[in-house]
């Protein structure tokens, strides 16, 4: 393990983030990794389901050409790269809280164990120079946010952090033309890979447009590149990746279980943080596991996809 600027939390003589040796060795080296969130394995997925699933998309990476490094914070060290007992740790335990960005302080400084959000992983692998990072949908502005204010983190965090985010777009309940507006105002850029709609995570086409497209890992990679050169790397990029058609939920029945999932949503007052864990389990039940197997899918395709930008960005990949 490899100590960042290490200045122990008061009262604690642990260092505040960790970075995995493997992680650290390929960074100095220049060489592809992939940043991974954490959330998904603690609130995302089933028992024990998750924690293969994580050592999944962790292979995933590998098979692009680059170096997973799942992010969470663990017994108060935020650890870049999880070895199998803090990834067991992060699938298996019932104290590990969902954090983003504004959390984390407080459970390094109580020593507690934390899933990262996109934010919150975003900010940490930045943090540490990794500039790719796959996830299966962002957060975005909910809807009826004019009335709420209701609107992710993630978006903020994206327009703050210097890192591509390799995702399926945003789930459908959320209001997807809000949130590419938002996108738009904060200057973090859409590029859809082989496709000129931005996805709605369990449905590969949401019916928005895009202004930008790349069809391969290359292309991303410049992109990248020129803005460095441009001096406009202050704010992340998303690469939104669709599902393939034949691979997405079945449209029909993910419009039924979308109308319930919102109204259930309303009679429940249900909002922020706890919108997601609960559209993941509504959908799961409502879809008799298929939305699962969905969402399984599409963040491995992501991870993979991630990584061969990432071997692209290093000049180890085509």
């Amino acid at each position: 393990m490899v100590d960042i600027d290490a200045q122990p939390a008061s009262g604690t003589a642990a260092p505040a983030v960790r970075v995995a040796e493997e992680v650290a060795e390929a960074l100095e080296r220049g060489a592809a990794v992939v940043a991974l969130e954490s959330t998904i394995i603690s609130h995302g997925l089933p028992r024990p389901d998750n924690l293969e699933v994580a050592h999944r998309i962790e292979d995933a990476v590998r098979a692009g050409g680059a170096v997973p490094a799942t992010i969470a914070v663990v017994d108060g060290v935020a650890r870049i790269g999880l070895d199998g007992a803090a990834l067991a740790a992060i699938a298996e335990r019932d104290d590990v809280v969902k954090a983003s960005v504004r959390d984390l302080g407080f459970v390094v400084a109580r020593g507690g164990s934390a899933a990262t959000t996109v934010a919150a992983t975003a900010f940490l692998a930045a943090r540490c120079g990794i500039r790719l990072f796959a996830t299966g949908g962002l957060g975005g502005v909910h809807r009826g946010a004019r009335e709420s204010f209701d609107e992710s983190a993630d978006l903020v965090a994206l327009a703050r952090t210097r890192i591509a985010v390799v995702c399926s777009g945003v789930k459908s309940i959320l209001d997807i033309g809000a949130t590419l507006e938002r996108l738009e105002s904060l200057n973090v850029p859409v590029v859809g890979y082989r496709s000129d709609t931005f996805p709605a995570f369990y449905i590969s086409n949401s019916g928005h447009r895009l202004d930008w497209r790349a069809d391969t890992p290359r292309e991303v990679a410049d992109v990248i590149r020129a803005r460095d050169a441009l001096a406009l790397g202050g704010q992340g990029i998303v690469v939104a990746n669709p599902l393939p058609p034949d691979q997405q939920l079945d449209a029909r029945l993910h419009e039924r279980v979308l109308r319930g999932a919102l109204a259930e949503l309303e009679a429940k007052g249900i909002s922020g943080k706890a919108v997601t864990p609960f559209l993941l389990e509504y959908f799961h039940r409502n879809t008799g596991g298929e939305s699962m197997r969905a969402n399984i899918r599409l963040v491995l395709r992501n991870a993979k996809l991630a990584a061969r930008i990432a071997a692209a960005l290093s000049g180890d990949g085509s």
